[in-house]
Formats: C-alpha cells, structure tokens, sequence
C-alpha cells in the first residue's frame, strides 16, 4: 500500500500549516511559504500498526514527512527485515526525495496514532531555491543521520548480540526515553522480533541477550517495556 495512495483523512489547513512548522528542516520558513507547501501536499492520518510501502518511483518523487507519531522505517521481506531508522514526529522519514531510486521501496510501520505529510520533490525542490538556510537545514539532518547509520555498522561488525542490544538500548533511551520512580523507562512497546531487525539478530537471540542483560542489572522488562535499571552498567556492556 503507497502512502500517496491512500484517501487523505481530514486534516484543517489552520492545523497543517501548525504541523509543518515543527517539521526541523522546515522552522525557518517565512509564513507565506509554510502555507503555500501546505497547499500543495498530500496529508494523512495512520494508527498504531499500521504499515505502508513507499514505491521506488515515489520515494524518488516525494518527501515524506512524519508529523506527528513514531514510526519504524525498514526493508526486506518478513522473517528477514532489517530497521533503518525509528522516526520521531516532525521529520523527514529515511531519504525519500532525495535519492534517484531504491530498489523494493521502503516500508514504514507506524508505531502509534500518526500524520504524515507527503511533498513533491519538485516543489521541495523550488522551495530550496527560495530559501537557502532550508537547503543547510536538509544537508545536517543527512549528514547526522549517515553518522548514526556508520555507528550501527561499526556495533554490527564488532559486537556480540548482547553488546549491540545494549547499545540499542541506549539510542532508544536517548531519544525517547523517560524519568521514573523506577528508573528510566522506553515508553514503546517494542517485540523481540522488532529489536532484533534493529540489531541485525534472530528473535531468539535477543531474548537470549536480554536475559544476560538482566542477570547484570541493567534492564528489566515490565508489560513489554524496558527498564533501564542501571545506566552504567548497561553502558559498560555496550561498550563490550
């Protein structure tokens, strides 16, 4: 199922243009522009689980922007997917718009109740020239997500399933986690199967690395959901 081919639900033109305003690449825009893009785009609304597949032709074709929600973007076939990168709202999901092609599309699964936006790379394009400081915004939001994508690698070639799950661990910590009484807490409900697509391992194996990770005291899960119960000893294990 294309995102572009799905009926737009009803999102009001004094919402949208608030949306595309806390897009990062977009918080320069002068009003005027901010309007015009909403204009011209294609808005939808997608609940938890739902998952979509951005076409080869319409990842060359289309920027996809993540308003609002959290959304996990990977590839490959079931049994053997591979995440690329989890989305939080008010982003450009993976590179679509940028790249010439991509072989198989890209699939998108969203993890809660999200809006997302979709621009023709020609009118994104026009927009550039316009405003240069949104081309310096799109090249640091590349350029930091290539950095991320070297690290991963890096984990992948030289750590063990239990090393790269706690390293895993850490990311999500970072950029979604929260404070508790009980320590910090990464409020999605990730399966094994989806933790290990993001660590290149089998499910079993990462219920394996969980389990170690527990006995060191730096985890536990409760209903579903990690607990970091203590931070340094986890990153000692990241760090192997």
């Amino acid at each position: 199922m294309s995102v572009v081919a799905r009926t737009p639900d009803h999102v009001l033109a004094a919402e949208r243009e608030q949306l595309l305003t806390m897009v990062d690449i977009l918080e320069s825009l002068p009003p005027e522009e901010v309007r015009a893009l909403a204009q011209c785009s294609a808005f939808t609304r997608l609940e938890a689980r739902d998952a979509v597949v951005v076409a080869p032709e319409e990842h060359k074709e289309r920027l996809l922007l993540l308003l609002e929600g959290r959304a996990r973007v990977y590839e490959g076939p079931a049994g053997r997917e591979l995440t690329v990168s989890l989305v939080e709202g008010g982003t450009l999901v993976g590179a679509t718009g940028f790249a010439s092609c991509r072989l198989g599309g890209l699939r998108v699964e969203f993890l809660e109740p999200s809006i997302v936006c979709g621009v023709r790379r020609q009118a994104f394009e026009e927009l550039v020239g316009r405003n240069p400081t949104l081309s310096s915004r799109v090249a640091r939001l590349l350029a930091e997500r290539l950095i991320e994508t070297e690290g991963r690698l890096a984990d992948l070639a030289r750590k063990e399933v239990p090393e790269r799950l706690a390293s895993q661990i850490l990311r999500l910590l970072e950029s979604e986690g929260l404070v508790t009484s009980e320590g910090y807490k990464i409020p999605t409900r990730y399966t094994h199967q989806q933790l290990a697509t993001m660590i290149g391992a089998n499910r079993e194996a990462v219920i394996r690395a969980f389990g170690r990770l527990r006995l060191e005291g730096g985890v536990e899960l409760r209903n579903r959901r990690v607990f970091v119960t203590d931070l340094d000893t986890l990153k000692r294990t990241a760090q192997g």
